[in-house]
């Protein structure tokens, strides 16, 4: 079956377990709605992206919120480069480079967001308080690759995008390959495009639909325990909870194909296999979904990394279909045959 049909299955699988009509109610944050058996809905189309980035830059300091003054440049930068990435070539002040990379051709499609958090903050991270990933435990290097060229490596390649090389396809990042999605996690990281994901509710499951790749999680509320310790599985085992009105999700039994967190598509740390993963969704208003993670992985890192995201309402949710017309990573590998053999 077509993948895209048979999450759309299973969705709707959910769905059919138990009906969820939708009230209105006052918690201590607000009026919120909520399901007919009392939980807050957070179901909908909930929108990630952000300029805020995830680390703060070192270049702020100890400074945690924005002033006003730099939200207003910060947004003001990002609409510029909008604009200046999709100019015409006969308009470009500097002729592409030929030969060398260039960069997005349809940087249309990019879609970084156009505003900071609400509160300002500097960083997504919120722990540790200095908005940055804290230092890996001693032995342990994080692993950075880059886009534009191949540096040598060991598989598995655990980044999300880049590799190692081009001498198969098991040297491509995991999203070029499309085992996972870029920005989809888990945890949820803001990056590029299609940075939606969609939630259903049941009074005993929630199924969270991430855009990219349109994988889907489908996190049990009953209770029961997690998968045996040798079933390991790209996204994880999913368990959630309800702690009074905050959705708890916990995740473990990664395998050590993926990183244990990957702060950007071409950085990669551990693996994972020791990374315990805690996820709290909170409904804070009408149009925002408060997302936080907490990655837990005392192997890895010397202290535990808390994120903060105020997801907003969407409006719809597109197939991405990385698979489907995907010539990007078989060009890849026949380039590379290519210049072997003019290089013979």
């Amino acid at each position: 079956m077509h993948r895209w049909r048979w999450t759309m299955a299973l969705v709707v699988c959910a769905l059919a377990w138990g009906g969820v009509g939708t009230t209105s109610a006052q918690t201590g944050r607000g009026s919120v709605p909520r399901t007919a058996d009392g939980r807050p809905d957070l179901q909908g189309v909930w929108d990630f992206r952000t300029l805020t980035p995830l680390q703060r830059p070192a270049d702020r300091g100890e400074k945690a919120v924005l002033t006003a003054e730099e939200v207003a440049e910060i947004e003001a930068r990002a609409v510029q480069s909008a604009i200046d990435a999709d100019r015409p070539s006969e308009v470009r002040t500097e002729p592409l480079p030929v030969g060398a990379p260039v960069g997005g051709y349809n940087n249309f499609w990019f879609d970084r967001g156009a505003g900071v958090v609400d509160d300002n903050r500097t960083s997504l991270i919120v722990s540790p308080e200095n908005g940055r990933v804290p230092p890996l435990q001693p032995a342990l290097n994080m692993v950075e690759l880059s886009l534009g060229e191949d540096i040598p490596g060991s598989r598995p390649v655990r980044v999300r995008a880049a590799g190692i090389g081009a001498d198969s396809w098991e040297d491509r990042g995991l999203a070029e390959r499309c085992l996972l999605g870029f920005n989809s996690g888990p945890p949820v990281v803001p990056a590029g495009y299609n940075q939606n994901l969609q939630i259903f509710q049941t009074p005993d499951h929630v199924v969270i639909l991430h855009e990219m790749v349109h994988d889907a999680r489908v996190v049990p509320l009953d209770g029961r325990p997690h998968l045996p310790e040798g079933v390991r599985q790209w996204m994880g085992d999913s368990r959630g909870y309800w702690d009074g009105d905050t959705l708890v999700v916990e995740s473990t039994n990664y395998t050590d194909k993926t990183a244990s967190f990957s702060p950007s598509v071409t950085m990669a740390a551990g693996d994972g296999t020791t990374l315990s993963l805690t996820e709290r969704f909170t409904r804070v208003a009408e149009d925002t979904l408060l997302y936080e993670f907490t990655v837990d992985d005392a192997t890895t890192f010397t202290a535990p990394i808390t994120a903060q995201i105020p997801m907003k309402r969407g409006e719809a949710m597109f197939e991405y279909a990385c698979h489907e017309g995907n010539y990007g990573l078989p060009n890849i590998l026949a380039g590379a045959r290519q210049a072997e053999n003019a290089a013979r």
